[in-house]
């Protein structure tokens, strides 16, 4: 009779390590997310996906469409079925289309500027509000709104279209977008308490301006984003029993 070899243990009964899947309409936002995520989320497997299309029917049509909410739904499920625990939508332009996926999906949706918006409200009373796209203003302005009611607080937007920012990003011209964001960052919003960076892309100006340089606090979404994730992470092994390591 042959030797019996000890049984190895399935793959089921090892620990998995947590998975959390990152939606992009921008190439340029996979390394600023990969950078934070390999910060705050140790042993937490990270994956990208990147469909530029969504924003480009959005700016093109000037707000978000049916059909690319019904595409951004796809893509969460997408992601949902690769392995994803929870999954993050970088882009605030289509925040609208991100509300309803947390309504519809299985597991935890992120939007990206969530948290932003509840520390922006925390801080001030009179908000500046960013943004280099129109279609990601009004839905910023909204947000934070919607964050103040929450919060039973009574707060003042001011915004500040940062016209052709987003053009030079696109070709590539870092430069150009950071002077017009450094000149409206110090020229309009003097007088706020707060000032919220709509887009993930913008978060660079900071560094650019130099953070001591400016008068008021500065807030832009990816850290506060994937520090948000690592909360939701946490709470999804309590829920389902698991061991937690204390978050660092």
């Amino acid at each position: 009779m042959g030797k019996i070899e000890p049984d190895q243990p399935s793959a089921r009964s090892l620990p998995v390590p947590q998975t959390l899947a990152l939606i992009h309409t921008s190439p340029t936002l996979t390394p600023i997310f990969g950078a934070l995520c390999s910060q705050h989320l140790s042993g937490v497997n990270v994956f990208h996906m990147v469909d530029e299309s969504l924003i480009k029917d959005t700016i093109r049509h000037g707000a978000l469409r049916r059909v690319t909410i019904r595409r951004l739904l796809a893509m969460l499920q997408s992601a949902q079925d690769a392995g994803a625990d929870a999954v993050m939508v970088t882009c605030s332009s289509i925040g609208a289309g991100v509300r309803i996926g947390q309504q519809v999906m299985d597991i935890p949706v992120i939007r990206v500027d969530d948290a932003m918006a509840e520390e922006a409200v925390r801080r001030g009373s009179r908000i500046g509000v960013m943004a280099t796209l129109r279609t990601t203003l009004e839905p910023t302005l909204a947000l934070l709104r919607d964050k103040a009611n929450a919060a039973g607080k009574n707060v003042e937007l001011v915004s500040s279209l940062c016209v052709g920012a987003f053009d030079a990003v696109l070709a590539g011209d870092t430069a150009t977008h950071d002077r017009i964001l450094s000149k409206a960052l110090l020229e309009e919003m003097k007088d706020v308490d707060v000032v919220v960076l709509a887009q993930a892309s913008m978060a660079r100006v900071v560094q650019a301006i130099g953070p001591d340089a400016l008068p008021m606090p500065v807030l832009s979404s990816p850290e506060l984003a994937v520090l948000r994730a690592r909360d939701v992470l946490h709470a999804c092994d309590v829920l389902l029993g698991k061991p937690v390591e204390a978050a660092v």
